[in-house]
């Protein structure tokens, strides 16, 4: 899922996790800043992709993909409330509280349904995952790749430092 003008000088892709916590924390700060000082102004396109230690995982990123055209307002969602929907530890608590999610977004029973029952689409995911995971060797979440340079966590201070040389390039 991408974010941004086609035409950024810089790519910023970044790995995650919806079970995450540093992600989730990731989400809540260096995102935030990123979107509003680089992304919003046509400086950098964003790719997320997902990555998936769990089932929980998967769930997540299939209700945030439900409607692409949400993605990202679902995947904000799914992040703040990230404590809540994994409090229960139990499979049924867990898709209940994403359907919770994805019904405040917006997206129907109906919709949530197919989404979650998608086992074609759930193979492709995960193989895509793997895919671009070990292409781009990634070992933990969240990973940060800056116009092909994996950079691993950055605090937003020292993903600025590495934008602000790659548009003075």
């Amino acid at each position: 899922m991408t974010l941004g003008s086609e035409d950024a000088p810089v790519t910023v892709t970044e790995y995650a996790s919806f079970t995450c916590p540093h992600c989730a924390t990731f989400h809540a700060t260096t995102f935030e800043k990123l979107k509003a000082d680089y992304i919003d102004t046509g400086k950098v396109r964003f790719v997320y992709r997902d990555v998936y230690f769990d089932r929980p995982g998967l769930w997540a990123a299939m209700v945030a993909r439900c409607d692409p055209d949400r993605f990202f307002g679902v995947s904000d969602m799914i992040f703040d409330q990230q404590r809540d929907w994994l409090s229960s530890g139990d499979p049924v608590g867990i898709s209940e509280a994403l359907r919770k999610i994805g019904r405040v977004a917006g997206l129907s029973n109906d919709q949530l349904d197919a989404c979650l029952t998608d086992q074609a689409k759930a193979e492709a995911l995960y193989d895509w995952f793997r895919s671009n995971a070990e292409a781009d060797e990634i070992d933990s979440t969240p990973t940060v790749i800056v116009n092909g340079a994996k950079q691993g966590n950055l605090p937003y201070d020292d993903l600025k430092a590495i934008i602000e040389e790659e548009l003075a390039k």
